[in-house]
């Protein structure tokens, strides 16, 4: 049973957990008194309450599920407890008014999405507990310049002070944000790694030899982009949307770029390609952009010491 007053939800006591759709898109609501007797909350449970501000979860809860706080526009701060093992997919997707999050020690597993478009997340720290992160966990988190993720993690690290998600095993960077710098050894950046993140410039080193699509869609602003190394394709949609990107440096093994990997950056004015390939990239550039390849001075060699 559930009732609402001035505002505030009061569920029974005795309650062992918050069901589906609960409050789902009430409006009305803008706090929650939730029992100590909730172990679970579960899918959608808050979903669209776009009034509510803040939530204090009870010790004893496991679980938040799929989507229960997705769309809670208002909501400011969450206090998860360190009883809490799992975080659903998109839980916390579009709650644009979160500053902050802390996510205790215990906590398993981060669903794909959990954060996404959280545009006013500024950090966050993943504790040593964490061994699976889904996809896009940080997606369109525009705001974000923090990430750490604690020393002791099995599955994970922040090499460096890269601020960003390593997966330590594969060297791929599954997560990313504005002030992110790739450290050398990673190999892979993959789909939607940098989405929608507020990233100006970036050095992408020699060890990684795949870029995945859309890995740095709608970064509106990014202005340069450095890539070394062994990289064969630029994929579909790599930088699309990446408005105000002025200046690409291509590594001298490109053998394919997509047709749309610079779709819609209308602000590019070079595209420096190594020396003596500018017949090799004028056959593989797309067309509108043929005219900006520069192709540029050779590497001078080191002489040898006698």
């Amino acid at each position: 049973m559930k009732i609402i007053e001035d505002g505030v939800g009061i569920l029974a006591e005795g309650v062992t957990k918050i069901g589906e759709y609960t409050f789902r898109n009430d409006s009305s609501l803008t706090s929650i008194v939730i029992p100590e007797s909730v172990t679970k909350i579960e899918y959608g449970a808050f979903d669209g309450c776009t009034s509510l501000t803040s939530v204090v979860i009870p010790k004893g809860v496991t679980a938040i599920g799929n989507f229960a706080f997705s769309g809670c526009s208002s909501l400011t701060s969450i206090a998860i407890p360190s009883s809490v093992t799992a975080i659903g997919y998109m839980t916390f997707c579009y709650c644009s008014s979160l500053t902050s999050i802390v996510i205790p020690e215990g906590v398993t597993e981060i669903g794909g999405g959990a954060f996404a478009d959280c545009t006013s997340l500024t950090s966050v720290v993943i504790p040593s507990s964490v061994t699976e992160i889904g996809k896009n966990v940080f997606y369109g988190c525009a705001s974000l310049t923090s990430i750490i993720v604690e020393e002791g993690n099995s599955v994970y690290d922040s090499r460096e002070g890269c601020n960003a998600i390593i997966e330590t095993v594969t060297n791929t960077l599954i997560a990313a944000c504005k002030s992110t710098i790739i450290p050398l050894g990673v190999t892979e950046i993959p789909c939607n790694a940098f989405n929608d993140t507020s990233l100006t410039s970036i050095e992408i080193p020699s060890s990684v030899k795949m870029i995945g699509w859309d890995a740095f869609i709608n970064c509106t602003s990014l202005t340069s982009v450095a890539i070394n190394g062994k990289i064969k394709k630029i994929d579909r949609g790599t930088f699309r949307g990446c408005t105000a990107l002025e200046s690409i440096t291509l590594p001298p093994g490109v053998n394919k770029i997509e047709w749309d990997a610079f779709e819609g950056c209308t602000s590019i004015k070079v595209i420096n390609v190594p020396a003596k390939k500018y017949d090799y990239y004028y056959e593989r550039i797309p067309s509108p952009f043929n005219s900006l390849i520069v192709e540029m001075e050779p590497v001078k060699k080191a002489k040898k010491k006698k």
